[in-house]
């Protein structure tokens, strides 16, 4: 199963987004995105749903609950 930072950069590339864009369209430091895309550590639920709002894709998606 992907990781859920390997399911965040791959739907922000998909957007043709970068960190520094995604961090700023869901209110958090640009170094965030970095941390969360390598699995240091994982969104809050907030923060989460802001991230399935911005990228168009479900919370489930990203959680790897589907595909």
């Amino acid at each position: 199963m992907e990781s859920l930072g390997k399911r965040i950069k791959e739907c922000r590339l998909a957007k043709n987004l970068t960190q520094p864009q995604l961090a700023n369209a869901i209110g958090v430091s640009n170094g965030i995105i970095s941390i969360w895309e390598n699995d240091i550590n994982e969104p809050k639920a907030s923060l989460l749903k802001k991230l399935a709002v911005v990228l168009e894709v479900s919370t489930d998606y990203l959680l790897g609950l589907e595909n």
